[in-house]
Formats: C-alpha cells, sequence, structure tokens
C-alpha cells in the first residue's frame, strides 16, 4: 500500500475509535470522517443588519425563512441599523424536551421486612438521594459586547453592571480580545484603539472588580480567529493585521480562499492551520487568566468561516503536503482536507483548555458554539456531521464536550419563534447537545442556551428562557446593549428595553424569579500535555494515551508538536506516539507536562504517524 494511503488509512482507524466506537472509555479528540456536505445554493440576501457578537454569521442554507440575519462587519459606533419586519405576536410555549439526568438515577433498596417476631414492625424511613443538577443549569448570564456602549467608559461599566445585578443574572461574558486587540491593559495583544474608548480605562479589571463584589461571575469572551475589520482597523502598529496582514507576503497569517482573497465581508479571520498563529491567538486568550482574576474564558469564532473554501495560504497547503502525504492543491470539497483543517481548530481549543488548566484548575473553558438549521435528533452523531457546523465551519463541538475540551457549551442558538420553523429547531438543539453531555470518564459537560434577545421581542426571549431552563440547560442573552428587537430597532431606548425584559425574566415561575449565584466548579480540572520535537513535521501525529495496558483515548499533534488530554481518569499513565513513550501520572487536579519527546524519523516525514520500528525513547533537555 502506498505511504500516503497507509496514513489515510490510520488516520481514519484512528478517528473511528476516537469517537468510542474502538475501546472503552476513549476520550472523543476527533471525528468519524464523512461525505461532506454538497455546496449549497444561497438564497437572496436579506436586509443586512449592523454586526451582532457573539457572532451572528450568515445563513447560506435554502431554509425556508433566514435563521440568522447576514451581517456585514462595521465599524464602531454602529451605525443606525436596518431593522427586519418584526415578528409576529410571541407564540405559544412550546413544550420544553425533557430533561434527561447527566448520570442513572441511585435505585434505593427495598424497605426491610419486619424483623423476626414482629410482625407488622415499620420499616426504616430511607430518604431519597438528591440527584444532582446538570452542569451548567444554573447559568444565567449576559452578553456585554464592545460594538457600543457598555464597556467603553467608567460609568458605562459601573451602569452595565448595576443593571445586570437589578436584572438578576449571574453570570457576564465580557468582550475582552475582539479583533486580535484587548478591551483590557494586560494582555499579550495590543489594547483596542477605539476612540471612544476612556483614555486610561481597563474595562476588563473594572468589570471583574465591580461584578465580583456583587456576587456574579466574569467570563472574558474573546474571538479567536476574527482578527480584522477593513472599515474600523486597529491603529496600533504593533498589531498583527500590520505585521501578519493581507500585504505582510510570506509572513502574512490571513486564511485566504483558493483565488488568494481573504475578506469576508470587511472581516479578516486568521488560518489556525498556521502554527505561529495558532500560538499567538491562545497566548493571548492564557494571557487574560494570567493577569486577570476572571471566573474563565469564552472562546467566539473558533471555526473557519462560513463556505469552507479557506485555508489556501500557500504555508497552510505546504503543511497539509508534508502532514498528509498527499500533493497538488486539495479541492473544497476533499474529505481529507476538510478533516485536516477541522483538527486544526481542535487542536487550539485543546491548547487554550491545559494551558488555562495548568494555571487554574478552575477556570471554566467555555465556548460561544454554532446552530446553523434543522437540527440532529438528540444522540445522533452521524446526523451532526451533516450539519453546516461540522461540514462548513468545520467545528466540532459535541467532540470538544465528551472530551473534556470545554467544560460549557454556549449554543447560539439565535432563532425567532415567529419565523418559520425556528421555534422548533431552538428546543432540537438544546435536545441534541443536552443529549451529549456525558463523558468517558463518567462526568458530564454543561450546556447553555444562547438567545437572540436583539431579534426578538421580550415575551419571546422569556419563553425561550424558559423552555431551556425546562430543558436542564442554563440561559445566557444576546447582548446587554441590546435587549429587545425594539432596542435593535432604535425604536427604544437600552434602559427601556432592560426594563421591559426584567419584568418577564423575573415574573413569579421565571427564569430570574429567584436570582442564585452560579458558584459551581467546572468538570475538567485536570490534563496531561506534551509535545513532541526533533522532526521537521511535528503535525497530525496519532497520540495514545494508555491505562492498565488498554488504549483509553487517541489525539493528534498540532503544528507545533503539542498533543494532550483533558478527560483521563487520574492514575498511571503511558503516552505513545511516533514510536516514543513516556509515562506518568494523572493527577486528582491539575495538568502533567510531559518532557518533550525528540521524535526520530524512521521513515520519510510522509510515512505513517507510527513508525514501523519503535525508537528509543529520549527525552529533550529543558
Amino acid at each position: 500500500m502506498p505511504l500516503s494511503s497507509r496514513r489515510t488509512a490510520l488516520l481514519t482507524f484512528t478517528l473511528t475509535l476516537a469517537t468510542g466506537w474502538g475501546g472503552q472509555g476513549g476520550a472523543q479528540d476527533t471525528a468519524v470522517p464523512v461525505m461532506p456536505v454538497p455546496p449549497m445554493t444561497s438564497p437572496p440576501s436579506p436586509t443586512p443588519l449592523p454586526e451582532p457578537s457573539p457572532e451572528v454569521p450568515p445563513v447560506v442554507t435554502p431554509d425556508p425563512a433566514p435563521e440568522q440575519p447576514v451581517v456585514p462587519a462595521t465599524p464602531e459606533p454602529d451605525p443606525a441599523p436596518v431593522v427586519p419586519a418584526p415578528p409576529a405576536a410571541p407564540v405559544p410555549p412550546v413544550e420544553a424536551p425533557q430533561a434527561q439526568p447527566s448520570q442513572p438515577q441511585p435505585q434505593l433498596p427495598p424497605p426491610a421486612p419486619p424483623a423476626q417476631g414482629q410482625a407488622g414492625a415499620t420499616p426504616p424511613v430511607l430518604k431519597p438521594v438528591a440527584q444532582k443538577p446538570p452542569v451548567g443549569s444554573g447559568v444565567r448570564g449576559l452578553w456585554v459586547d464592545a460594538f457600543g456602549p457598555g464597556l467603553k467608559t467608567r460609568a458605562q461599566v459601573t451602569q452595565m453592571v448595576d443593571d445586570a445585578a437589578r436584572m438578576g443574572v449571574n453570570t457576564l461574558f465580557v468582550q475582552a480580545i475582539r479583533r486580535a486587540d484587548c478591551l483590557c491593559l494586560k494582555a499579550s495583544v495590543p489594547k483596542a484603539t477605539d476612540p471612544d474608548l476612556e483614555k486610561g480605562l481597563d474595562p476588563l479589571g473594572l468589570t471583574v472588580r465591580l461584578a465580583h463584589a456583587r456576587g456574579m461571575r466574569v467570563i472574558a469572551w474573546v474571538a479567536v480567529t476574527g482578527i480584522a475589520n477593513a472599515a474600523a482597523p486597529n491603529t496600533n502598529p504593533a498589531h498583527i493585521s500590520r505585521t501578519h496582514g493581507p500585504n505582510s507576503g510570506a509572513a502574512s497569517w490571513m486564511a485566504r480562499r483558493p483565488d488568494g482573497s481573504w475578506l469576508e465581508g470587511n472581516d479578516g479571520w486568521l488560518d489556525l492551520g498556521i502554527p505561529e498563529a495558532a500560538e499567538y491567538v491562545i497566548q493571548g486568550v492564557v494571557s487574560l487568566v494570567k493577569n486577570y482574576a476572571v471566573d474563565g474564558v469564552q472562546l467566539d469564532r473558533i471555526r473557519y468561516p462560513d463556505g469552507d473554501v479557506w485555508g489556501y495560504d500557500p504555508k497552510v497547503l505546504a503543511r497539509y503536503r508534508a502532514e498528509t502525504g498527499r500533493t497538488g492543491t486539495p479541492a473544497v470539497t476533499d474529505t481529507v482536507w476538510q478533516d485536516w483543517k477541522r483538527q486544526q481548530v481542535t487542536n487550539v481549543v485543546r491548547r487554550i483548555t491545559l494551558e488555562i488548566k495548568s494555571l487554574r484548575p478552575d477556570a471554566w473553558i467555555t465556548a460561544a458554539t454554532i446552530t446553523y438549521g434543522q437540527p440532529p435528533a438528540p444522540g445522533d452523531l452521524v446526523a451532526f456531521r451533516r450539519t453546516r457546523t461540522y461540514g462548513d465551519v468545520l467545528q466540532d463541538w459535541p467532540a470538544w464536550m465528551q472530551s473534556g475540551l470545554i467544560d460549557l457549551n454556549v449554543l447560539m442558538n439565535y432563532k425567532r419563534d415567529a419565523v418559520g420553523e425556528q421555534g422548533q429547531w431552538f428546543d432540537g438543539w438544546n435536545a441534541f447537545a443536552r443529549g451529549i453531555q456525558a463523558r468517558p470518564d463518567g462526568l458530564s459537560a454543561g450546556v447553555a442556551a444562547g438567545t437572540a434577545m436583539y431579534l426578538n421581542g421580550a415575551p419571546v426571549t422569556a419563553n425561550q428562557a424558559q423552555r431551556s431552563v425546562g430543558a436542564g440547560l442554563g440561559w445566557v442573552g444576546y447582548s446587554y446593549r441590546t435587549p429587545t428587537l425594539d432596542v435593535y430597532g432604535a425604536k427604544e431606548t437600552t434602559a427601556q428595553g432592560l426594563n421591559t425584559v426584567q419584568k418577564l425574566l423575573s415574573a413569579p415561575g421565571a427564569v430570574l424569579a429567584s436570582p442564585a449565584p452560579w458558584k459551581e466548579k467546572p468538570p475538567t480540572s485536570r490534563g496531561l500535555m506534551g509535545r513532541i520535537t526533533g522532526t521537521p513535521v511535528p503535525g497530525f501525529r496519532v497520540v495514545e494515551a494508555l491505562q492498565n495496558g488498554q488504549v483509553v483515548a487517541y489525539a493528534m499533534t498540532d503544528g507545533s508538536g503539542y498533543y494532550g488530554f483533558a478527560a483521563l481518569p487520574p492514575g498511571k499513565t503511558e503516552v505513545r506516539v511516533s514510536g516514543q513513550r513516556w509515562v506518568d501520572t494523572v493527577p486528582e487536579r491539575g495538568v502533567v507536562r510531559l518532557p518533550d519527546l525528540t521524535v526520530r524519523d524512521l521513515k520519510p516525514v510522509t510515512a505513517s504517524p507510527v513508525p514501523v520500528a519503535p525508537a528509543v525513547l529520549t527525552p529533550s533537555k529543558p
């Protein structure tokens, strides 16, 4: 068999095992390659709307009505919006899916029979065992963006925290890194250059201090791959849009189409297939946890741009050929190419999680994830791999949940109940995510429904929040700045909209009727990570984790040679990669870092990821 075919066959076998079908207790780091969804014809574009965030990407599926508005990138402050036709009157409540317990309900023993000689004796009363609530179900959150007022001045930040406390939310998802720049002063990326930003203000630091004093958690929200906007560029000469931007030649880090173009609307995206670019964003996210007392981070735009026509930078193509042994330029529909790019996204999630957990095991890692179109049935991962989420933007969030790479999945479930089937889609995506929370290590990932407050009237928002919580999920609303459709359409002020939605969300029986802090600890608090060195092609190599002599999980190395696991049971663990081995102990809490393993390839780098003859273990010097 040709070497490249052997590599592809092994990869397919490995990815199959990674889903848990090939053995017990496997961490699910990737998914089985499937035939891609054919390119779809875009419907006529709806009326453009100003840029919301977390991202509300354009929809290109021929659905009866657009699931999301087309959102071109716009400079701040936002221009006066052109608002779509308001939705019809709020729909009646949709019956929420039944919440499934993350673990089997403990079985109580039968009542003891009367003791001998004591006929009719009363058996002891057994108290039922209280079932632990689903992970993340206590989240009541708001997204706070920086595309308008809210974080630009001390007065705005103070007002925002006061408003959130008055509403009864317990978590603020605060925009920190927006376009490879920060609404803060102590990150590894440059400060945002915004004319409305008060001089000397650290919005993130102030928010953390004020919110913690009110009993609220703060999650630093990061747009991972969104790095530039042509209409509102960062003016700092050190910003990566200038040092590694579209005009930087071979030093460019931009995601590109086959023709070399890089703009999606006004936005420019970073390509995670470039190892230096991936390392830059990883360190940017980690720097927030190092420098601020945030309770966690949220990864937004952790994907490729819409259309699956990206990744054609010459450096990315050269790396792909070297790691897979394939030749030529891959077609957009090439499944190996799609799988390789999808793996690059997962690799970045893994590195961020393990790096942060090594600093602070109790920090929450969350992601704002895509829910395009009709949802899969609960538990149907095969159907998920036919969705645009998996096949178009190359985001495999079920694998992230089940392999411990994210603690809380906040679905960007931006649906309008009054439009077509979107009300059913909303409930369906919630049910699908709720059905895949269980992990091989016996723990569960958390899920919260993120709802588009700005696309709906307050009654619909309250209803969607109630259905989400009733299904065993948390709830997060987008956004503080635009809490209702009327605010988004400039028909009422933010204060008026907040007052309207607060009354409904805090009514008797509603989700904010009894405000309570969210004190839960994240499910992932330990892990294992390492790196291979000594080879010019360290990426896309299979890594095995063994416990008690059995392979329990697989992963892949990234472009810099890093690998890792986040959902292994604690205990003695052997790692095997490219013929090298190392044995260490996964702790109960924290991340163990293995020494660098030097790989001496016995075959050309296009050979199978696992050499035929194992090499002798040679840890690198520190």
